[in-house]
């Protein structure tokens, strides 16, 4: 369903049910929570009816001591009210907490098991909304919607039976303005549910937006993009007022139409009233009753409108975070194989075709191998499709045709937990969370040691200048490594793989973005981490690769040389005027 559709529907109940699954392991709280909600319906409207009572006959023929009864009576039953509202509220609260807990915990699960190709076109602004703003608003259905509106209902049932019980002519006279309370209620609800949806949606395009620039701010800023970017802001954000305008102005119309139609009830009421108590049909505590029961009743329908908002509001979240929890874009894992030892990192491709949207292929009829411990190198142009084929060894995208062997068994008969335990990729654009040195290599591993990371450090050349960090291993480097140099990253990726000591070693343009000094270190970082296991290496130097085994050139998808740097030189094509260019460049 696209993001900006609307059901038509004003009250979704099989939604409903839906959210109300989640509440299963809970029942018992909710339950308890339930029968509160039931006996605060029936405390409230008790009060009238004392107060009627001590009226006609504590008041009206004086008796003191039973007006001291029954007032210290009241001030028990406000107390009890009381005390019983708190616990309800507060139990309520936190069964929408559990929920939520719960949901949010499933999905982002969900959220980090599904296909890159999900990420491609999902704002990740978007995303986050679901996982966090519409997930709390959907607790909000527990701590202030059906549970108030269920404890409404029953209360305006109780109370309109007081009323019939006091006197069904005064009842029906005070009733009067009811239906058309009923049908503005209506409109309200239909109206109030197109407005949330156009909030919500707003309130994505707000988050994807401000993520997506903060993100890109030194383009923003480099571009001199500011004021542009700023209008287009504006544009958004003006949508966003609009939407919550939307819901303003439906607030602002229907509740002074329930306290209007509220105050012509009671002025009926007290005229009627007032011939009734002078006739005799009505007694003076009656009359004082029933104005007390009016009140009683428009303030639950009110609240049952006010709620009415909130539950809306919580059922548009639900419907987009089911929609996240309901999307297909999870990597297929039927796989059996997961075995104890390791791989030993012989890979195969034949006749593999990759499309990243419907049948335009980036790869085409792709077939290479790479035996056991041998060091492969891609190369060609930007474009060629170079870094598919690693996004295919770790199955971050799956190919359309042809087959993918490791250690001859296809790529999808290994559980994804085993094959990517065995396979490590060090990017170009190293990815560091934020966090110290020693968490961004272990990534909160707790079976790797420290020893083992400073042992690694020491083979890769890094060992030195994590040590001239502020506290060393300890040193935060802030969001995305912020605080390091791209060659200080790079090296901490490397750390990161050796420690994990994958089978199958992938580097995509390791030294590409570093300078001189750093390249140097990571090329000895290179040689120490891709001793003894498969490698494969995308080179944009290609001067780091001669010592490969195997070089494969791509072009456009299309392997057109294949063989190790001397044969390929030899054999003066494609390989050979990259080479040249290269250097000549460099000259």
């Amino acid at each position: 369903m696209p993001e900006n559709e609307i059901t038509g529907k004003a009250f979704d109940f099989k939604l409903l049910k839906r959210v109300l699954r989640y509440v299963k392991p809970y029942r018992g709280l909710f339950a308890a929570t339930g029968l509160l909600t039931i006996v605060l319906a029936v405390l409230g409207p008790l009060r009238p009816w004392l107060i009627q009572y001590t009226v006609d006959h504590a008041i009206i023929t004086p008796r003191p001591s039973l007006l001291l009864n029954l007032t210290l009576l009241l001030i028990g039953l406000l107390l009890l009210e009381g005390a019983l509202q708190f616990v309800e509220t507060y139990s309520a609260n936190k069964v929408g907490q559990l929920v939520i807990r719960d949901l949010r915990n499933e999905v982002f699960q969900k959220i980090t098991g599904f296909k890159l190709k999900y990420f491609d076109r999902t704002p990740i602004g978007r995303l986050v909304t679901r996982a966090v703003s519409d997930i709390e608003t959907i607790s909000e259905i527990f701590s202030q919607g059906i549970l108030v509106i269920i404890g409404d209902v029953l209360k305006l049932i109780v109370v309109v039976g007081f009323m019939f019980y006091t006197s069904w002519q005064l009842t029906l006279f005070s009733l009067i303005p009811i239906p058309i309370l009923i049908v503005a209620t209506i409109v309200f609800k239909n109206y109030i549910k197109r407005a949330f949806r156009e909030v919500r949606n707003a309130v994505s395009a707000l988050n994807s937006f401000v993520q997506e620039h903060i993100t890109g701010m030194n383009v923003v800023q480099i571009f001199n993009r500011e004021q542009r970017e700023y209008k287009r802001f504006k544009t958004i954000n003006e949508e966003h007022k609009k939407a919550h305008i939307k819901t303003v102005w439906a607030n602002a119309v229907f509740f002074p139409i329930v306290e209007i139609l509220s105050a012509a009830s009671i002025a009926l009421l007290v005229w009627w009233g007032a011939k009734s108590v002078i006739s005799g049909d009505t007694t003076p505590g009656g009359l004082v009753a029933f104005i007390l029961y009016i009140y009683m009743l428009f303030r639950p329908i009110r609240q049952l409108a006010d709620k009415f908002n909130v539950l809306q509001m919580g059922m548009v979240s639900g419907e987009r975070v089911f929609k996240v929890l309901d999307t297909d874009a999870k990597i297929e894992n039927e796989g059996t194989i997961s075995r104890s030892e390791p791989m030993k990192g012989h890979v195969k491709f034949s006749n593999v075709y990759l499309a990243y949207m419907d049948e335009d292929y980036i790869l085409k009829d792709l077939s290479f191998e790479i035996q056991a411990g041998e060091t492969g190198a891609f190369v060609g142009a930007t474009g060629a499709g170079k870094t598919s084929v690693i996004n295919l060894i770790a199955r971050s995208y799956e190919f359309q045709k042809g087959s993918i062997e490791i250690d001859n068994h296809s790529i999808r008969d290994y559980t994804l937990t085993y094959l990517r335990k065995n396979v490590g990729i060090v990017l170009q654009d190293v990815f560091l969370f934020s966090g110290s040195v020693l968490d961004n290599i272990t990534l909160r591993n707790n079976s790797i040691p420290k020893e083992k990371v400073i042992e690694a450090a020491k083979l890769v050349g890094a060992h030195e200048f994590i040590m001239r960090l502020p506290g060393d291993y300890d040193f935060n480097v802030r969001e995305r490594g912020a605080m390091l140099s791209v060659g200080q990253r790079q090296l901490l990726a490397f750390i990161r793989a050796y420690v994990y000591n994958p089978s199958i070693l992938i580097l995509d343009e390791a030294t590409s973005s570093v300078d001189t000094e750093s390249e140097t270190l990571i090329q000895q970082a290179i040689d120490v981490i891709t001793k003894g296991r498969t490698s494969i290496i995308i080179a944009h130097r290609l001067a780091t690769i001669q010592n490969a085994d195997k070089i494969f050139v791509l072009d456009r998808g299309k392997l057109i040389e294949s063989g190790n740097h001397r044969e390929l030189m030899n054999r003066g094509g494609e390989y050979k005027k990259l080479v040249d260019l290269q250097f000549s460049e460099v000259e």
